[in-house]
């Protein structure tokens, strides 16, 4: 048994038919299948019922999937692992963060940190709705700005910039002039949101349930924030943002009001536990001393 042969069982149970799944795995149907038959007889048991319209896992296919799945993630920290070595051998940081990250502080912390490490190259990763924690945990990035609420288990964080909350507007939008809105002004709204983030996720963004025990009027969904805002400026729905959105997505058919009665946007700095990579530690030290001193 080899991880090829897992990853083939994973996706034949993620597409639920041979032929999409030999599509997106780059071989042939045939192949694929005698891959399947032979995995099959090694194990003793059948792992999927074929049938008109594709396969579907077994009973014992649901447990050895289940396994399969495990094990793969824990191939893929293994390969991580060794990958946050090389990079730190080699000189390059990847800082990953989400829209517009911690503010001002995700530049200038890349900044201060390249002029004190010349020789280091500072790779900027952007990720979309919650994404930058499973980044950290699958090894995409070395480090990253972390919007909270977020699943860091295995993870070092530290609280190193908050920021209010706003709500943003199509231009035209008659609440669109005003200096700042109660949670309860827009409850009425269709609120823009994504299926791609954790339920908590989206949960604590949509301020859901709203102070009078009602859920939000969900409107159409997004996969990342040039979707959303779009979506906005047309009038679709409105959307919730951290206050630093309406600098850093500054356009002329949207508007950002003050969201006046929702706890605000807390952002973390989170890496593996247990790291070793010196430049990791060395981005914290400078991003500790950049934030505001009430977080540090």
């Amino acid at each position: 048994m080899e991880l090829r042969q897992l990853r083939y069982l994973v996706v034949i149970d993620d597409e639920g038919n041979l032929g999409r799944a030999a599509e997106r795995l780059y071989v042939s149907q045939p192949a694929l299948s005698y891959a399947l038959k032979n995995l099959e007889a090694e194990f003793g048991v059948r792992l999927f019922d074929r049938h008109a319209g594709g396969v579907t896992a077994t009973a014992a296919g649901r447990d050895v999937l289940a396994e399969a799945r495990r094990t793969l993630q824990q191939a893929d920290r293994v390969t991580a692992a060794a990958e946050r070595h090389r990079r730190s051998a080699t000189g390059v940081l990847r800082v990953g963060f989400e829209a517009s990250g911690a503010g001002e502080l995700t530049t200038r912390a890349r900044a201060e940190f390249a002029r004190r490490h010349p020789g280091v190259r500072v790779e900027p990763k952007r990720f979309d709705w919650g994404e930058e924690a499973a980044a950290l945990r699958d090894g995409r990035v070395d480090v990253a700005f972390v919007w909270l609420p977020a699943d860091l288990a295995g993870m070092r964080s530290e609280v190193v910039h908050t920021e209010p909350r706003i709500v943003g507007l199509p231009a035209g939008h008659p609440l669109a002039g005003r200096t700042g809105l109660s949670i309860l002004d827009v409850k009425d709204e269709p609120l823009m949101w994504t299926e791609r983030a954790p339920r908590a996720w989206v949960d604590w963004w949509a301020v859901n349930p709203r102070p009078d025990g009602s859920p939000p009027r969900w409107g159409p969904t997004n996969d990342n924030v040039e979707e959303m805002l779009e979506q906005v400026a047309e009038g679709a729905a409105i959307c919730f943002a951290p206050a630093s959105m309406a600098r850093y997505y500054a356009r002329p058919d949207l508007a950002w009001v003050p969201l006046t009665d929702v706890e605000p946007l807390r952002v973390v700095l989170a890496w593996p536990e247990g790291t070793e990579n010196p430049l990791v530690h060395g981005f914290a030290g400078v991003v500790r001393e950049l934030a505001a001193p009430g977080l540090r």
